[in-house]
């Protein structure tokens, strides 16, 4: 059984440059874990902060799951991410003194059926580095689409 992505953070690629990466459970109740499955998550706006010796992440929208009785948990509650001591402590130390960001980048089942939740540590990009990377992906699929064209030439 192979590792399932569930949703992926496109905005954090976007507006992040992403430092470092964590692999962290997700705190959930049952009727999350089948929203979850059913893929109705939403990312939008969503972060995360160290509180304590915990990490939380919050403003993850988790549809509730139709089937389920009302005692459905709140969709934007604030849920806790399980990590080691030592990895919160070294996370705490990163955006306290450098002034980095905790971003959710992706949602995934791992292969033991867990859910996961990939956590990113990025720097907020700034305008002229988004249109660096825009003018970047614009001659990467233009060189891409020329080397496709000369190949369907040649083959005919």
């Amino acid at each position: 059984m192979e590792s399932k992505t569930i949703a992926t953070n496109k905005k954090a690629f976007r507006d992040y440059e992403i430092v470092q990466t964590w692999e962290c459970g997700l705190a959930l109740m049952g009727s999350e874990v089948k929203s979850l499955r059913a893929g109705e998550v939403n990312f939008a706006d969503s972060f995360a902060l160290v509180g304590g010796n915990e990490v939380y992440l919050y403003n993850l929208h988790i549809a509730p799951y139709a089937q389920a009785s009302s005692m459905n948990p709140e969709p934007d509650r604030k849920r806790k991410l399980l990590l080691h001591q030592k990895e919160i402590e070294k996370i705490l130390g990163l955006t306290t003194q450098k002034k980095l960001i905790l971003i959710p980048t992706k949602i995934y089942f791992n292969k033991r059926g867990f859910a996961k939740v990939e956590l990113g540590l990025g720097r907020s990009k700034k305008l002229y580095d988004k249109r660096e990377d825009i003018k970047k992906r614009d001659v990467d699929r233009e060189i891409k689409r020329a080397v496709r064209d000369r190949q369907k030439g040649r083959g005919a």
